[in-house]
């Protein structure tokens, strides 16, 4: 192929950030390890999959693919040797017995082999598999002939490992990734069985999304920039029509999403996001972004544009006429419902952002490490700004078996956490504590993180408070609170740098066993209100106690949001239901 399109835009017009790949790349050069062919680069763990303590470094599989592919982007003769060494090392780790449990993946990291992984990660079919690919098609007329055979085949082993694996379109980035690597592979390998797979995924992938619009793993920074490479490249490398097309109506969705939740004031990502690894919006997201306006839009400033060695030659575009989104706010008011998932019968994202600030929540969701349940970004003085983040904290870390649930009209948010007796600990589904577990702290925290100085809470009442950032005050409630054995309850302010957390401990002590399935109770209802500087916020409040349920009421907005929730711990999907 001479030119590979997306719409109208050439592969070849990607050539403008070579220099700024080159600049990335040469950050790179001194980390490269020629004993073992890979990358050295410090060690961090999301607290799951890989097994590794106590490291310092490690040689990433994928960080090394990524540095190999743009060595041959940039044509830095050079250092072509070094990039077929490292692509020959990852090719001879993947797991290539057919046998096998784990056959067509890679671990994490050179130090440490699949069967060490607790668990292995199957998404390294993917991620592994579509940069090989690129590999191949960019740049398989430079590669020696062994090497060619040998990277073909390592790519036919990852889609034999997505094929086997087969996941549902609930898990949107891999969805994409996975229907790429067979859906490519099929048309570059001539191999109608990976294709057909291929295609087939894309198509559903598209009818479940746009059931409603929007992917389940919905509003995310980390995983809607992932699918828009995924999708961009998808639409890029494609030679069907019909690909393309569901594609580039994936990618509208998608880019309008990003566009509408976008502060232009505040350059933050508003929530609530269905999945976060940072709260704060860092350079990299702002740069893909600034990246994708095709450096018309300005985000952050030329020494701060950071670009990611990943996104070259994806054929990244966002649609001109949204570029008006990015630069201008007035009020914004934001419902989406979320696709179907059997855990959750409807779920809704709801966002109002003014220039001064934005709140987000969902109505339900799971409280993990990377759910934004509750989400705020606030203008807090001149140059500076806030977030506001809602947390369950067991022993420090975000407590999974928490459940929330909220209603929100514009400004103001009624919330509530349940637990459920079939819900994680640090971990959705890899920890599962059955509902008991060893405790010796246990806290809800509304968190403020803030680019400057710290705000100050200050009491206003037997259970609430309130804090000013910039022209707006923030002021939250407690309406009920019980947990069986344990109480009283209070409120307390714990101050870590410029991060600040108003924090109502349910435990602290010795560690003790809770056991959940003995409680009759165990519910937390909360009112979240924000107001101009000159509005302080009035709740108005009414809580009703039955046997079973509690009815909590917030009367905001010239509305009344009414939540009622059962106080008895239930497995999730009877507390994600049973609620009105």
């Amino acid at each position: 192929m001479s030119s590979i399109k997306h719409g109208s835009i050439l592969l070849d017009e990607e050539t403008r950030w070579l220099p700024y790949l080159k600049k990335s790349l040469e950050r790179k050069h001194e980390n490269y390890n020629d004993k073992i062919n890979m990358i050295r680069t410090p060690f961090s763990s999301p607290g799951y999959h890989t097994t590794l303590k106590n490291v310092e470094y490690v040689h990433p599989i994928r960080d090394s693919l990524d540095y190999a592919l743009a060595i041959l982007d940039c044509r830095e003769q050079q250092y072509e040797e070094r990039a077929f060494a490292i692509l020959r090392h990852v090719l001879s780790l993947q797991d290539r017995q057919p046998d096998s449990p784990t056959f067509g993946i890679w671990s994490w990291y050179f130090e440490e082999p699949l069967d060490h992984m607790s668990p292995p990660d199957w998404n390294w079919a993917d991620f592994i598999g579509k940069r090989l690919l690129q590999v191949f098609i960019r740049h398989g007329n430079r590669l020696p002939a062994d090497l060619q055979q040998l990277t073909s085949q390592a790519i036919c082993n990852s889609c034999d490992a997505i094929i086997k694996r087969n996941v549902g379109p609930d898990y949107t980035n891999i969805s994409i990734m996975g229907a790429f690597v067979t859906l490519i592979a099929g048309e570059w390998l001539d191999d109608r069985c990976y294709y057909d797979y291929g295609l087939k995924r894309l198509k559903r992938l598209y009818d479940y999304s746009m059931q409603t619009g929007a992917f389940l793993e919905y509003n995310s920074p980390a995983y809607s920039t992932v699918a828009i490479l995924e999708l961009s490249a998808l639409a890029t490398y494609t030679q069907t029509e019909e690909a393309r097309h569901l594609a580039n109506e994936l990618l509208n969705a998608t880019w309008l999403m990003i566009a509408e939740h976008f502060h232009p004031v505040l350059k933050e990502w508003s929530g609530p996001h269905a999945r976060s690894y940072q709260t704060f919006l860092g350079p990299s997201h702002l740069s893909f972004l600034q990246m994708a306006c095709r450096g018309e839009v300005v985000f952050v400033s030329e020494d701060q544009f950071v670009y990611g060695m990943d996104w070259y030659g994806q054929g990244v575009v966002c649609p001109q006429q949204l570029f008006e989104l990015f630069t201008r706010i007035s009020v914004r008011e934001l419902r989406q419902d979320l696709p179907p998932y059997p855990e959750f019968r409807t779920r809704t994202a709801y966002t109002y952002m003014t220039p001064e600030f934005s709140l987000g929540t969902f109505n339900h969701n799971v409280m993990w490490k990377q759910c934004r349940n509750l989400l705020a970004y606030v203008h807090s003085g001149e140059g500076e700004h806030s977030y506001i983040h809602l947390r369950l904290l067991h022993d420090g870390y975000d407590f999974c078996s928490g459940v929330f649930t909220s209603e929100q009209s514009k400004a103001s948010a009624l919330y509530g956490i349940q637990i459920a007796l079939d819900g994680g600990d640090t971990h959705v589904n890899l920890d599962p504590i059955h509902g008991r577990m060893m405790a010796s702290d246990v806290r809800i925290r509304i968190e403020i993180g803030s680019s400057a100085g710290v705000p100050v809470w200050k009491q206003i009442g037997a259970n609430a408070f309130q804090t000013q950032l910039g022209k707006t005050i923030v002021a939250v409630q407690a309406l009920y609170g019980a947990m069986d054995g344990f109480g009283p309850f209070r409120w307390d302010i714990v101050e870590n740098g410029t991060v600040v957390g108003l924090d109502y401990i349910l435990y602290e002590g010795d560690p003790t066993e809770i056991d959940f399935h003995a409680m009759e109770e165990a519910l937390f209802m909360f009112a979240l209100m924000f107001s101009c500087d000159d509005e302080s916020p009035v709740f108005q409040t009414s809580v009703t106690s039955s046997e079973q349920t509690v009815q909590a009421s917030l009367e905001a907005e010239e509305r009344l949001m009414t939540l009622n929730l059962a106080k008895k711990p239930a497995d999730r999907d009877v507390l994600f239901h049973d609620h009105t």
